[in-house]
């Protein structure tokens, strides 16, 4: 029998992501409605290798694998960098606001994966197989699906487990991003809200590129050290919860282990003191990117689509319900509890990129409210706190007691 199955070498893989990279650069800057709804550019590049893969498959039922055993490091790389950069004296300033949404945030990743489950039950199919389209893909984002993926392969038997995060992130990906406007436009008339009509945008947002110093090749190397050494303390913190009998991705430690150099090594020792960290914050901002696109892409070129199709109206269905509940628990309890104001419509409007896309996309509603209505200066800083460091902790204990690893 002919083998038509063929894999792709790892150097040859990791070169392809990168011009995958690229095309997907070149798409969005092309066609205005992609940044409109800001599809991230590795998306574009992996999907689109990912229907090559699957034609070759379905019409000449060839097979192309890919080695892709150097995203795992790009992927600790990046949540290293998140902790790299996660000051507590930044998280505490939230207050009160921001242990309210991170509590309604706690509560929707419970629902979310009950949803899940409960259709997953429904459809014959393993309750914890429901997970993946839960709080694992979508509140976690391609990063947590690429980290929890492989244990429920290995460990519940869930073969497709990686096929249905993916296709379940990128739907709500999409979704985020349409629901966030509509929704604070609809809070802001409903209950006659009055917007701030304050034009200063630029509070918590990045400073701009042409304030910052050029990034020179040391500010890199500076950055690069520091992750080394995160990623180092990371694998020796996975290894004593092995030992302790908790099981969490390699990431999660990796993020501890940031949180831990960031706040207390470097504390201790006086950011004052070590004049590097200032431009290492500029090449840290640059690795992580880097990290985070190639790692998307290749999460994504690496799909075999043609596994999905036993399951296609599963995720569909659950993929509708996840975005109807997000509707209803974000206008019915986020913007009550948050304070029935204009800041909590803003809120209201970002709490889609926190339950179904990413910080990205809750950052874009967010902006696209205020761009309209005026600042919302709360909401700049609480949710990109909840959505970009706070949940990924809550959200993978969470997982790891739901789904029994």
């Amino acid at each position: 029998m002919q083998d038509n199955s063929f894999h792709i070498h790892g150097l040859v893989s990791f070169t392809l992501a990168i011009m995958l990279l690229f095309v997907g650069k070149n798409l969005v800057q092309r066609y205005e409605p992609l940044r409109r709804y800001s599809i991230p550019e590795p998306v574009l590049g992996g999907f689109l290798c990912a229907a090559v893969t699957a034609t070759l498959f379905f019409a000449l039922d060839i097979e192309v694998t890919f080695d892709l055993e150097v995203r795992d490091m790009l992927l600790l790389y990046f949540f290293a960098g998140i902790g790299l950069k996660s000051d507590i004296r930044n998280l505490v300033k939230g207050g009160r606001p921001l242990l309210t949404l991170l509590l309604l945030a706690s509560l929707f990743i419970v629902l979310q994966n009950l949803l899940g489950m409960g259709v997953a039950s429904g459809f014959g199919l393993p309750a914890t197989a429901g997970l993946m389209l839960g709080s694992v893909s979508l509140t976690g984002g391609v990063g947590t699906t690429l980290a929890w993926a492989p244990l429920f392969t290995e460990r519940l038997g869930i073969g497709n487990a990686m096929e249905l995060g993916i296709a379940s992130n990128t739907v709500g990906l999409i979704a985020a991003c349409c629901i966030g406007g509509p929704i604070a436009n609809y809070l802001i008339r409903r209950h006659g809200l009055t917007p701030s009509q304050d034009p200063a945008l630029e509070i918590g947002a990045p400073t701009s590129p042409e304030r910052e110093p050029p990034l020179h090749y040391y500010d890199v190397l500076w950055a690069w050290m520091w992750l080394n050494l995160t990623l180092m303390l990371g694998h020796g913190l996975n290894l004593l919860l092995l030992n302790s009998g908790i099981t969490f991705p390699a990431f999660v430690s990796s993020l501890m282990a940031g949180i831990i150099i960031r706040n207390l090594m470097l504390g201790a020792i006086g950011n004052q003191r070590i004049k590097q960290w200032s431009g290492a914050g500029q090449g840290l901002a640059l690795i992580s990117d880097i990290c985070l696109g190639m790692f998307l892409v290749m999460a994504l070129m690496g799909l075999q689509l043609w596994q999905l199709g036993g399951v296609l109206v599963f995720v569909l269905t659950v993929l509708a319900l996840q975005v109807l509940l997000t509707i209803l628990y974000t206008a019915l309890l986020v913007f009550r509890c948050m304070g029935r104001n204009y800041e909590a419509s803003v809120i209201a409007s970002g709490f889609g990129g926190i339950a179904l896309g990413s910080t990205a996309t809750a950052i874009v509603n967010i902006t696209a409210v205020t761009q309209r209505y005026g600042a919302a200066h709360q909401a700049f800083i609480i949710v990109p706190l909840v959505c970009g460091f706070f949940i990924d902790i809550v959200n993978a204990l969470i997982i790891g007691f739901m789904s029994g690893i």
